[in-house]
């Protein structure tokens, strides 16, 4: 059975080197096409510019002291889904952001593709 999500590209940007590599594998048995990881904003920036083809994207909150939310609003401007990834849940989000697909760390592998199937809304039969 070939995954829903097989052939999406999903920018990662995550600082945390294990957990990245985590996500890849992660998102690379699910048949995803990985961009990145980036581990800083000003990178997620660049990749969400220079991207033509973003499928989604998973924002980890925090990423090196700094808070990922200048890059999920180019990814709001682009039209393009994400999740966050944080270790306070939905709650910690600033209510702004409160509503977006949430994972909270650790996380699942189901977690992670049932994340992204809602925030690219793709239901299954």
């Amino acid at each position: 059975m070939t995954d829903v999500l097989s052939g999406r590209r999903i920018l990662v940007v995550e600082d945390e080197s294990l957990v990245a590599m985590l996500l890849e594998t992660v998102l690379g048995d699910m048949g995803c096409d990985v961009v990145g990881p980036v581990s800083n904003i000003g990178d997620g920036l660049s990749a969400v510019a220079g991207e033509a083809a973003l499928d989604a994207a998973l924002l980890d909150v925090n990423v090196a002291g700094q808070e990922v939310f200048p890059i999920a609003e180019a990814l709001q401007a682009r039209g393009v889904p994400f999740v966050f990834s944080t270790g306070y849940g939905e709650s910690g989000l600033p209510e702004h952001w409160r509503g977006h697909p949430t994972v909270q760390k650790p996380f699942t592998d189901t977690a992670i593709r049932d994340a992204l199937m809602v925030a690219m809304d793709i239901r299954t039969a």
